[in-house]
């Protein structure tokens, strides 16, 4: 991976099982970029806004890239999504949905809120590994990130 991998990535992903997917085929195509994990929106809203545990912005780096699972404990993310497109030092930050909710008002409510993609999680794992490769092909490979802008 070149482009985009000093840049920092935050997966906000309740699901171990999905979260160590995504950590396996980074590995494979040796993704270097710092890879921080929230495992709800509470926890989130911490991270962004540096609060509590992630007081120190050193430990907690603005991310770059928000991979966003909608079904979330507490703060879901959907309110994730509002709140972060409302903010104006957030709302530039790219936000990739990763669901299993194929909820046309979902996706609908996503794209309002200016996500940069809406993507559906396979259930079967040689399918999401393809959908996994394909995102960070894409958005780690080929797109130009904001803060990559002038560095």
């Amino acid at each position: 991976m070149i482009g985009n991998s000093a840049q920092p990535i935050l997966v906000i992903e309740d699901s171990d099982e999905d979260f160590e997917a995504l950590r396996r085929v980074m590995y494979r195509q040796q993704v270097l970029n710092p890879i921080f994990r929230c495992t709800d929106g509470d926890e989130a809203l911490d991270y962004l806004y540096h609060t509590g545990a992630y007081s120190d912005p050193q430990t907690s780096p603005h991310p770059s890239l928000i991979l966003l699972d909608l079904n979330l404990p507490g703060t879901d993310g959907r309110e994730l999504l509002q709140q972060v497109k409302q903010d104006e030092k957030l709302k530039n930050i790219p936000v990739i949905v990763f669901t299993t909710s194929a909820n046309p008002r979902d996706i609908e409510i996503c794209y309002r809120n200016s996500v940069a993609s809406y993507i559906l999680k396979p259930i079967d794992i040689n399918r999401l590994k393809q959908t996994l490769q394909s995102f960070l092909t894409y958005w780690l490979d080929i797109v130009v990130l904001p803060d990559t802008v002038g560095r």
